[in-house]
């Protein structure tokens, strides 16, 4: 007897969870028609804008980078060179640097590229190292891609060599 009670209980336990799973399902079958007026109401506003799915966002036009055989003419004294091809993709972190690929020695010799300066191979105590130093790791800091982008800000400046 005391079995037959023990399985009736484990039955009506398992009935009892089945019965509030099917009313918590049928809760949110209904209240999913509710969300669906609420987007053809005009509530939520899509991050495309008034495009249509089917239709396409035209992409933004990118500024393509100007290439030139040997170096771009500095503007300043001291200015750092500007980098004369495209470094997109190129992996620069904390422990990756594809520019050393290229311009550190004694790569620069088989790749026929600039080597980087001796300056950069000076710790911040003005100790000389045989690798680049970590302060100078990051070329993207000082170097920069030459571009064909318009102003963001209007500005004045003029070369050195322009100036009377």
């Amino acid at each position: 007897m005391y079995k037959i009670i023990k399985r009736y209980t484990k039955f009506t336990a398992l009935g009892a969870l089945a019965g509030v799973s099917l009313a918590a399902v049928a809760a949110l079958i209904l209240e999913v028609p509710k969300q669906a007026l609420a987007q053809q109401a005009g509530d939520v506003q899509s991050l495309r804008g008034e495009t249509e799915i089917p239709d396409d966002n035209l992409a933004p036009v990118v500024p393509r980078q100007d290439t030139q055989a040997g170096s771009f003419p500095r503007a300043y004294r001291q200015q750092p060179p500007l980098i004369p091809h495209k470094i997109d993709g190129y992996q620069i972190d904390r422990s990756v640097n594809q520019c050393m690929q290229c311009h550190d020695w004694p790569y620069n010799v088989d790749q026929q590229a600039p080597k980087i300066s001796e300056t950069h191979y000076i710790s911040r105590d003005g100790v000389a190292l045989d690798q680049v130093s970590p302060r100078r790791w990051f070329c993207t800091q000082c170097h920069a891609p030459q571009s064909n982008a318009r102003e963001l800000v209007h500005n004045n400046f003029k070369s050195a060599t322009d100036l009377d």
